[in-house]
């Protein structure tokens, strides 16, 4: 180590004060053993107005302007008089590790931090600089008022650092901001005990004895604070008897890293005991920092024996032959994460959330401490649930990894559509927690869940948005309530919703992952049908990712229960249209049809410069609007137009058809009229095609009015599908006989066998749009069908699930 010469240094500041010539030869900083010198160490608490190890050395070489400025800085005065306590005591070197390390040289700095536990440790005194005591006794209560940001107590009480600098040395003495003398960690041990939470045999006799669990050492250090965040993990090294190289820019990974260094030294599992503040989280099996630790202050290990003793009501007899002292007291680090030997039993309920066993406890007397675990995949992570989640009885000593790694998130956002419910008689009446508000909420790893409260006046629906390892879910959740029930009952549902999802979240966040696979690519819709048993309410649920901006879309429909088949909890997705429209609503999304036979065979176009499938129309007379039901062959059944219908309607919203520019894909246009239509595999053209002159494209409007107005229709069009764009053409007037529309693929063999031109004609009944009168002349050679996603109904007939 590095230290002080305080009589060189003394003589030095002599003279530079005098103003006489200094032999600038003289060596102030001299390298010696820490074993076999008698020195003195300071501890206290960095300024920003600190003396560098360069500036040191190079003082007597300075301009007299450069040297004042150095020698007038409160780090060079703090120097100064330390160096005069250690002359006054008799001591020949003085260590101060803001000019002993030269902080230039990484190896060097990473040397001094794994060795400065033992030169405070190796020290015949620590002179403790309190900067900001004024009076000249220690302060024995907490006073805000002088020590507003450190809890109360003198700031060296808040740092990272001095923890072991006040358990390390064996003789710690105080000294306030003029040096005069305070007190020593003895005399102050009541005092000391108070402010730190370190047992008082450790201050006294240090960690060579008796040593605490791994838990505990860290507790002491979770008020504390440093600069940099990698030092919350480095100042802990020598109270844990542990070295590691610094890698600083590293940030909480330096706190990781430390407590892998502790797993691979020492079988002490308390390293997993710690806690989390917050309502919920589920992650790597190490805790982000030493606060997580804040509970463990009392914490103690506790023999296998005892250990087991404790258990033995709860572990059947055929498990007590797989314990052994290598099982029960050996955890490797592989690369899949720590292999580990612990006693488990699943949370009540649940397949994926288990309660584990350590061999320690929180305090003497008390029961081993137990952790909550979640399976995901193959991997246990470490698990939070708030309120009380009973465990089953029987405990099974089992082989498991747990994670250590970084755990794959993201925040997801949802937007929910609730209307549908209040408008069955539902009230908002809440929600938890409080922070979020609205109908559009972002949930993280740390906020993973948020219950909606809806009721009548005997009854409230529960609706859990969470997210679990970065996939969404949502559950609904239905209590009757007595007629006398108040506003406090309706409180207590919702926290008890809450306490339960969350602790069921990873079960539903991996039926719904389950469902996504089945779906990976975006345009698609997932759709739930619950019935809630001995109720006469329904729940429909339904749910997309919008591809613009990464939002989750829910629309939740209740309604009474219609007799449907009972398909509870159980997600159906469904291709659909116009997902990434900017005018999007739950309520206008298209279910796309899939049926087989005549609408096998897709042509592709370019609508709007987007590429989309096209089926053959029937008989080519289709007009937009159309909708009807699905007959077993597969043929289309018209029933009716949903222009003629919204009649009534038509003077309050506009319902005129978007209309479209159609071209051909990969630029197969045979003129600058013609377009042709293939089939496609793969993006490559295949079978026949057809060929259009100077097609339009026709779609049902996108607005919120004419959403709605699908919706008022879903009462009684249940399951019917509709006719959701057309493209429309004439007789090419090159043809010399008009040709038919082509029924099918056969039909259309020939590029110009069919040509035909756009004349479409308007008249208007109030402000509904017609075609032409002139029908002979009109074609309709191609077109879309689907369902409203608001007409879909779980009956079990007529599906279009992509199950």
């Amino acid at each position: 180590m590095r230290l002080i010469n305080v009589s060189a240094f003394l003589k030095r500041e002599e003279l530079l004060r005098g103003r006489k010539r200094v032999d600038r030869r003289t060596q102030v900083l001299e390298l010696r053993d820490d074993e076999i010198t008698t020195y003195a160490i300071l501890s206290h608490r960095w300024i920003k107005q600190e003396v560098t190890y360069d500036e040191m050395i190079e003082l007597a070489k300075m301009e007299k302007d450069e040297q004042d400025e150095v020698r007038r800085r409160e780090g060079y005065r703090k120097i100064l008089d330390s160096c005069k306590q250690a002359k006054k005591d008799g001591y020949e070197w003085l260590w101060v590790d803001t000019c002993c390390i030269d902080k230039r040289s990484s190896a060097e700095l990473s040397e001094a931090i794994n060795s400065m536990y033992r030169w405070y440790e190796h020290s015949r005194v620590c002179y403790a600089y309190l900067h900001d005591v004024p009076g000249p006794s220690f302060p024995n209560v907490r006073e805000h008022w002088t020590y507003p940001n450190s809890k109360g107590w003198p700031e060296w009480f808040s740092r990272g650092w001095t923890l072991q600098e006040m358990i390390a040395p064996s003789d710690v003495q105080f000294f306030n901001k003029d040096w005069q003398h305070i007190g020593d960690k003895r005399t102050l041990a009541p005092t000391l005990s108070h402010i730190t939470r370190v047992p008082q045999h450790i201050r006294t006799d240090g960690l060579s004895s008796n040593r605490p669990c791994v838990a505990q050492i860290i507790s002491w250090a979770a008020n504390r604070i440093t600069t940099r965040v990698e030092d919350r993990a480095y100042s802990l090294l020598g109270l844990l008897d542990v070295n590691m190289p610094m890698l600083y820019g590293e940030g909480k990974k330096a706190f990781h890293r430390l407590q892998l260094e502790i797993i691979r030294t020492s079988n002490d599992q308390s390293i997993f005991a710690w806690s989390f503040d917050g309502k919920g989280r589920i992650g790597s099996i190490l805790a982000d920092d030493p606060s997580s630790f804040r509970g463990c202050v009392q914490m103690e290990l506790m023999d296998p024996d005892e250990f087991i003793r404790s258990l033995r009501d709860e572990i059947p007899e055929e498990e007590l032959g797989l314990i052994d002292e290598d099982r029960f007291g050996v955890f490797p680090i592989t690369n899949r994460g720590i292999q580990i030997w612990l006693f488990l039993r699943p949370l009540s309920g649940s397949c994926s959330v288990f309660e584990a066993r350590l061999p320690c406890r929180r305090r003497p007397s008390h029961p081993p401490v137990a952790i909550n675990l979640a399976l995901w995949k193959t991997n246990y992570y470490r698990y939070f649930t708030w309120g009380g989640i009973i465990a089953e009885r029987t405990l099974q000593f089992r082989q498991l990894y747990l994670r250590y790694q970084d755990t794959p998130h993201r925040d997801i956002t949802f937007e929910a559509d609730d209307n549908a419910i209040t408008e069955n008689g539902f009230t908002y009446c809440g929600a938890y927690p409080s922070s979020h508000t609205g109908n559009m909420f972002t949930l993280t790893s740390t906020d993973p869940l948020y219950v909606k409260i809806y009721s009548r006046a005997d009854c409230c629906i529960a609706v859990g948005f969470g997210q679990c390892f970065g996939q969404d879910w949502i559950r609904p959740a239905y209590k009757e309530l007595p007629s006398t029930s108040d506003g406090g009952s309706r409180e207590h549902y919702t926290v008890s919703n809450y306490c339960m999802m969350l602790a069921r979240g990873l079960e539903h966040a991996r039926s719904m992952a389950d469902v996504r696979s089945r779906g990976e690519r975006y345009g698609r819709v997932w759709v739930k049908y619950t019935h809630f048993p001995e109720s006469t309410w329904s729940m429909q649920t339904s749910c997309i990712m919008w591809e613009s901006s990464k939002i989750c879309g829910v629309r939740i429909d209740v309604f009474p229960y219609l007799g449907f088949r009972d398909r509870s909890d159980e997600w159906k997705c469904f291709d659909a249209d116009r997902t990434n429209d900017p005018n999007r609503d739950m309520r206008g999304l298209m279910i796309r049809h899939g049926p087989t036979g005549m609408w096998e065979r897709r042509y592709t176009l370019l609508v709007d410069g987007i590429s989309m499938n096209f089926s053959s129309a029937p008989d080519g007379i289709i007009n937009l609007g159309d909708y009807g039901h699905l007959a077993e062959s597969g043929d289309f059944r018209h029933e009716g137009n949903i222009f003629t219908d919204l009649n009534s309607h038509t003077s309050e919203i506009d319902i005129t058809p978007r209309q479209h520019n159609i071209r051909a894909k990969h630029g197969y246009n045979t003129a600058s009229d013609y377009v042709m239509a293939h089939q496609y595999k793969d993006d490559i053209p295949v079978g026949t095609s057809v060929t259009l002159y100077k097609p339009l494209g026709l779609s049902l409007p996108s607005n919120h009015h004419f959403n709605s107005l699908l919706t008022s229709f879903s009462t009684r069009l249940t399951n019917r599908y509709l006719v959701t764009m057309v493209i429309q053409c004439a007789t090419d007037p090159s043809s010399e006989t008009p040709s038919q529309s082509p029924a099918g693929p056969c039909e259309c063999e020939s590029m110009y066998s069919e040509l035909f031109h756009i004349q479409i004609h308007y008249w208007i009944i109030g402000s509904v749009p017609r075609l032409g009168t002139n029908r002979s002349n009109i074609k309709t050679p191609l077109c879309t069908i689907a369902k409203p996603l608001a007409w879909h109904r779980d009956d079990g007939a007529g599906s279009a699930s992509m199950e």
